[in-house]
């Protein structure tokens, strides 16, 4: 099979992203007490995180949009690196969530180019399966990165964690100016224009769709490390064996997702979505034992990152004369949907009803998700599925 080295470099950035954005959630207890606030003030990192996201998206897009891709890339990649220097030499809470701040501003844009960038490679009827290529780093992140982060943190310091996540921008900065190639060129946006493309109520009923599929994944993802303790009396050892776990279903999801979508992009998402409620739904009775907990964290994780290929492909395609901006909006949208979810979380376990109702609360948001798109599906199908 021919490597396409455009799309491996792009997951390198997505491997080092998503390590970055999901370390915390296994850290949450560490982090906490290092710089001495309550579990559910640290998980007002990863809202603050997401803001980020949802404000860099469209900033950094515009700004860089008549770059050409490769510069921009590395250029948002040299954002992720300081931004995580700066978070493992944070001093206090209030820094640190500034430097989160800072490294969250490259996210929604590297996606949304790097999107473009791996529609771009590939035939038409490959896109999909080009996007999740991209995504499968996130994935990924979450079999290796994530769970190496999860132990340095525990064992060695999170500091030392923010800083070897660090060390992974520079190896994506070098990957991706060796290999993305310097003759696709970026144009001067038309701002007007493509906003007004943002606001047709496709696409924003697409992206409001994004943000209850995130929400869903964030309300129980936020509060991992807890809820394992809870319902299974899961130790910091088998909770980092559980975010292995919900890595490899992130994987099965995200490699069959983006295969299934290039035939239906709505039949895909609507498919993910009935197996991440049925899952979430499930976690406080079958997570009881280790084997249970076990399975759910691969199902569960399979369903969450299956809806991400299509949730992408939705909104380039129902906003074809912007898919830069709308494909970066979009995950500006992903991570608006992963604060209101850590809130949920956060929310559930403040009323004191119980760490358990966390993936209860993530199937009702899920649910939500499910019945817009049922709603829209007449349209989704005749826009979404079509490939010119």
């Amino acid at each position: 099979m021919k490597v396409n080295f455009p799309l491996l470099a792009l997951a390198v950035g997505a491997f080092g992203i998503g390590t970055t954005e999901f370390s915390p959630m296994g850290l949450l207890p560490v982090i906490a007490e290092g710089v001495h606030v309550s579990i559910p003030a640290a998980g007002m990192l990863i809202s603050a995180y997401a803001v980020g996201v949802m404000i860099g998206a469209p900033l950094m897009t515009l700004l860089l949009s008549r770059y050409s891709r490769r510069n921009a890339l590395v250029f948002l990649m040299s954002i992720f690196t300081l931004g995580n220097v700066l978070s493992a030499v944070a001093p206090d809470y209030g820094m640190l969530m500034f430097a989160r701040v800072i490294t969250s501003l490259n996210h929604g844009a590297f996606f949304g180019l790097g999107a473009v960038v791996a529609a771009s490679v590939v035939p038409a009827n490959k896109q999909a399966s080009a996007v999740a290529t991209m995504f499968m780093g996130l994935t990924i992140a979450n079999i290796g990165g994530v769970p190496a982060a999860t132990w340095l943190g525990q064992y060695i310091g999170w500091r030392m964690a923010f800083l070897g996540i660090g060390a992974l921008g520079l190896v994506a900065m070098f990957s991706l100016f060796m290999t993305i190639p310097a003759g696709i060129q970026g144009h001067k946006p038309d701002v007007a224009k493509e906003l007004k493309v943002l606001v047709r109520p496709q696409v924003l009923a697409a992206l409001l769709t994004t943000v209850l599929g995130a929400g869903a994944m964030f309300t129980l993802y936020t509060y991992i490390a807890p809820v394992l303790e809870t319902i299974t009396g899961a130790t910091p050892g088998f909770v980092t064996a559980m975010l292995v776990l919900v890595g490899v279903g992130f994987s099965i999801g995200n490699y069959w997702s983006g295969r299934l979508a290039d035939k239906s992009v709505t039949g895909t998402l609507i498919g993910f979505l009935v197996l991440l409620i049925t899952s979430m739904a499930l976690v406080p009775w079958v997570g009881k034992s280790y084997a249970g907990a076990a399975l759910m964290m691969i199902v569960w994780g399979a369903a969450t990152f299956g809806v991400v290929p299509p949730l992408q492909m939705r909104v380039m395609r129902v906003a074809s004369e912007a898919p830069g901006l709308a494909s970066s909006v979009n995950i500006g949208a992903f991570n608006l949907g992963n604060a209101l979810g850590a809130a949920a979380g956060g929310g559930v376990i403040t009323a004191g009803l119980g760490y358990s109702t966390v993936p209860v609360m993530g199937a009702v948001v899920a649910a939500t998700g499910l019945l817009l798109v049922l709603i829209n599906r007449q349209v989704d199908n005749r826009v979404c599925d079509t490939v010119d």
